[in-house]
């Protein structure tokens, strides 16, 4: 059994200060996240089925470049395979999308939504 890492008292020893938490954001470490995101949140409906996160309750249509779904496609097979679980491309995109918005403020929003309308 793996044992708790206090983090706090690891910094303290050291002589640290934490100041934030900060989350992988692409490479192979951000996809080893992605991997910890399924494995944590995903769960298997008790009626059976494909397993996705209980909290999700919408669902909506989301129009996308041929592109992007491919790269969504080749995420879901990558994270898939190194779960052992079906992930669905849009799966992938609304962890992505979860994890963008937990770490931007209405200011990041409103300066992306201008350089994206010049």
């Amino acid at each position: 059994m793996a044992k708790h890492v206090d983090i706090e008292k690891i910094a303290r020893g050291l002589g640290a200060q934490r100041r934030e938490t900060k989350r992988a954001t692409g490479g192979y470490f951000g996809a080893m996240q992605l991997v910890a995101d399924v494995r944590t949140r995903f769960k298997t409906p008790k009626g059976g089925g494909r397993a996705t996160d209980p909290a999700w309750t919408e669902r909506r249509v989301l129009p996308l470049a041929e592109q992007t779904l491919s790269r969504l496609e080749s995420l879901a097979q990558r994270v898939g395979t190194a779960e052992n679980v079906r992930v669905e491309p849009m799966q992938v995109a609304a962890i992505i999308l979860e994890r963008t918005l937990e770490h931007m403020s209405d200011e990041d929003a409103g300066r992306l939504l201008q350089e994206r309308g010049r």
